[in-house]
């Protein structure tokens, strides 16, 4: 006897459900293990090559080195901070006045702006796209709370400062001291980390070892606010109610 009607759009809801809840399971899972694992590769890295192969780009070449936490100069976790997400100690993935702002600004016609923390760009590097979309914007957000609940805010900082795009086709502070720096990542010092942090987030178009006078300005500004927040310490802080790096 062929199924009816209802009882057929029963088993598609039902499959459906299963569907999903299958997607937020495997979705949590893959979370968890690169708290432990360090990704090998990123979403937005995939698509970089993707890019290149399908354009002919020749003599492309990606740069990528995972380097461990304590193997990184403490001066770029606060480089990154200073210029990208000053709250990031204290918040839960999402900068509420940032958000604010950016829509108070948009109201009043003024250039639409980013508030994005250094969580959700961490969210988006590994495992979104490039472009501008509800649905982008939907699963950034729900990566980014995935994200915050199951890592420490130590781990998410790693997780950017290891795959954030620092140039066309460099990926990393670990890449990015061996093409711009010639050096060690745990070498670097305050001027290079803020000269770093002052590309983001056009690393394409800002360039690390061809500074512009805007690129040399910022550079000035986050030296000036990673001092002005404490320098490494401010990482480490107790936040004056909750949340910290762990």
């Amino acid at each position: 006897m062929p199924p009816t009607p209802r009882s057929l759009l029963r088993r598609i809801v039902r499959l459906v459900a299963l569907l999903a809840i299958a997607w937020l399971a495997l979705s949590w899972l893959v979370v968890l293990v690169l708290r432990f694992v360090p990704p090998w590769t990123s979403a937005f890295m995939m698509e970089r090559r993707a890019e290149a192969l399908f354009t002919g780009e020749k003599g492309f070449t990606l740069h990528h080195r995972w380097v461990p936490w304590d193997e990184i100069s403490p001066q770029v976790g606060i480089a990154m901070v200073a210029g990208e997400d000053q709250k990031f100690p204290y918040h839960h993935g999402f900068d509420v006045d940032a958000i604010q702002d950016a829509i108070d600004a948009a109201d009043e016609g003024k250039r639409l702006r980013g508030a994005s923390t250094i969580s959700q760009q961490t969210a988006k590097n590994l495992f979104l796209w490039n472009g501008r979309s509800f649905v982008r914007k939907g699963l950034e957000a729900y990566f980014t709370v995935l994200i915050e609940a199951t890592w420490p805010k130590r781990r998410i900082l790693e997780v950017y400062m290891n795959t954030v795009e620092l140039g066309d086709g460099v990926y990393g502070v670990g890449a990015a001291s061996d093409v711009f720096f010639h050096t060690a990542p745990s070498r670097l010092g305050v001027a290079q980390a803020a000269r770093l942090a002052a590309v983001l987030p056009n690393p394409r178009r800002l360039r690390v070892d061809a500074p512009s006078a805007y690129v040399m300005r910022r550079t000035a500004w986050i030296s000036q606010q990673m001092a002005q927040l404490g320098g490494p310490s401010y990482l480490t802080r107790p936040a004056p109610v909750s949340g910290r790096v762990r």
